[in-house]
């Protein structure tokens, strides 16, 4: 049974309002209509059950409701580990989450009431990842500094071939010369998927997140959870993780191994993974956060996808938010030791330590 519990202390006129309830748990999840925070990617009941079980996250769902009906909810999970602290978060590992709300009014109160749940759980700052700003005063910080990158999709695949530019076709052409091979699967794939995702991190110099995080988003999505694997012979060179909810297709998760760039293993892969989404019928899709002009950017952008707005808002307590950027302080020492780290190590170590990061 879900643990409800009304918040305890509310900004608007410091009175209690009695339509806001916080639920430990997402039992009491239910569809709303949109309003000027419409509904994101994150605002997905699966994504939350899936972080929450993956990443041994405790997630509270705040809602508000007018004579029993849903105007409005923010999912949120407490981010916490040895080093960094402890986080509200909407939502880890995707790109979105924070609120929806049917109108302006709803989400200042479940704003002011994520803001007391920080407070009740003395975090460091709560995160809400929008795309929408949502006006509230004590929303104290925004990061502005990137952009999703998003592509609608024709109706046919042959359609989406014609929208590409001759040099775009062209690496498609060549990619699809070296022999690789392009397989879709869940669970049975995921041993090759993180083998590839765990080498990719370590080369990033970034802490890889657990095999149970993945499996447990394969397991809540089911048939709308897929891996891609490109093969050459028997060895996976790229992967991708590629989910399908709400008419839109999005890769959380894609990786390639460096020494086979000259294959063109990760443009063959994205190919396969735009036609495996029009084949779904989607109309969109999502390649993920990027900062403008970056290499990623420019390699999302060179599909045909464009910049849409990505405003992260904070309620800063403690410390600064950008402290926790990998390009912060210090951090440049520990990203350059952890790649010279062998992959083994960093399975081993990477998933206690990334699941503390907001």
């Amino acid at each position: 049974m879900a643990d409800a519990t009304p918040a305890r202390r509310y900004f608007l006129n410091q009175q209690p309002l009695s339509n806001i309830t916080v639920h430990q748990s997402t039992e009491s999840w239910v569809e709303i209509s949109d309003g000027p925070l419409p509904r994101l990617a994150g605002h997905e009941k699966r994504w939350i059950d899936a972080i929450a079980q993956g990443l041994n996250h405790k997630s509270y769902l705040i809602q508000s409701k007018s004579d029993g009906v849903p105007q409005g909810l923010l999912p949120l999970l407490l981010v916490k580990g040895p080093i960094f602290g402890k986080f509200l978060v909407s939502l880890p590992y995707i790109n979105t989450g924070g609120v929806w709300a049917e109108n302006e009014t709803v989400a200042n109160d479940l704003v002011g009431a994520a803001c007391d749940l920080a407070d009740e759980l003395d975090v460091k700052y709560l995160e809400l990842r929008h795309e929408v700003s949502c006006p509230h005063s004590r929303l104290n910080f925004e990061r502005t500094d990137k952009v999703h990158m998003r592509l609608s999709l024709p109706a046919t695949d042959e359609e989406l071939d014609k929208s590409f530019k001759s040099k775009v076709r062209s690496q498609i052409k060549k990619s699809g010369t070296y022999g690789t091979t392009v397989h879709f699967g869940s669970e049975e794939l995921l041993p090759e998927f993180y083998e590839v995702f765990a080498h990719n991190m370590r080369d990033l110099g970034t802490p890889v997140f657990s095999k149970k995080l993945f499996r447990s988003i394969l397991s809540e999505f089911g048939s709308d959870a897929e891996l891609c694997v490109v093969r050459s012979e028997s060895q996976a060179i790229a992967a991708g993780l590629l989910i399908h909810s709400h008419g839109v297709s999005e890769v959380p998760s894609a990786s390639s191994l460096r020494e086979f760039n000259r294959t063109g293993a990760n443009m063959w892969m994205y190919r396969h993974l735009l036609r495996q989404a029009i084949e779904r019928g989607s109309h969109t899709f999502d390649f993920g956060r990027s900062s403008e002009d970056s290499g990623t950017y420019k390699f999302k952008a060179q599909w045909g996808a464009t910049p849409h707005p990505a405003t992260w808002q904070y309620y800063v307590r403690k410390g600064d938010p950008n402290e926790m950027r990998p390009d912060a302080g210090g951090k440049k020492r520990l990203v350059e030791t952890w790649m010279k780290l062998p992959v083994w190590l960093t399975k081993l170590i990477g998933p206690t330590i990334v699941r503390g990061i907001p």
